[in-house]
């Protein structure tokens, strides 16, 4: 791709003078200049799908950790909400 700017000739000459002190051609040096000032992507986040996935295997886990759990005999959740609303 092909830009050109309209720049005063001292703006160029200076930059190209700073370009010539890192080893850089003027395009390459300006390039750098540009890069660094664009703010940082941010990878893209996970699809409809993996985040579906990964939902049903959260839940797989959560039902196969509460096997074989259980409150006791005379224990229900109804109890444990009304000791926790006393506190």
């Amino acid at each position: 791709m092909t830009l050109q700017l309209n720049w005063p000739a001292e703006i160029v000459e200076r930059l190209r003078g700073e370009a010539r002190q890192r080893g850089l051609s003027l395009d390459d040096y300006l390039l750098k200049i540009l890069l660094g000032k664009l703010p940082q992507q941010s990878p893209p986040g996970p699809t409809e799908e993996q985040t579906r996935k990964a939902r049903q295997e959260a839940g797989r886990s959560i039902r196969e950790l509460s096997k074989g759990n259980s409150l006791g005999p005379d224990l229900t959740i109804r109890d444990l909400v009304e000791q926790g609303r006393r506190y």
